[in-house]
């Protein structure tokens, strides 16, 4: 077997093993809870997040800035990209763009 077709082996190992691997983390993992505290009105408790309230958020601008919560913002999305079945859809991405560059490389080697 020589280079490249080990390369596109190789590529088609990573694919398979990702798409697999990412689809049973979906299918396995529980749905994460968002929120962590209770806001009762009337009779009816409802889960609230605390950290997307609006006074957490004038709070968090007032120390830091407006940059302060885009910073915020952008590390709870990267946060929750490694947690439930948020964390397979992850995998099946990262697999696939990993096996396109070594396919990428596979088709620019020399026959």
């Amino acid at each position: 077997m020589n280079q490249r077709a080990g390369l596109f082996l190789a590529g088609a190992i990573v694919l398979a093993a990702g798409l697999l691997s990412g689809g049973l983390i979906y299918f396995i993992a529980d749905e994460e809870r968002e929120s962590t505290s209770y806001v009762v009105v009337g009779d009816t408790a409802y889960p609230v997040d605390p950290t997307r309230s609006k006074a957490y958020v004038r709070q968090l601008e007032r120390f830091g800035g407006k940059a302060a919560v885009l910073f915020d913002d952008f590390n709870r999305w990267f946060a929750g990209l490694w947690v439930g079945r948020a964390l397979g859809i992850t995998v099946g991405w990262i697999s696939m763009a990993a096996a396109a560059v070594i396919f990428w490389i596979a088709r620019r080697t020399p026959k």
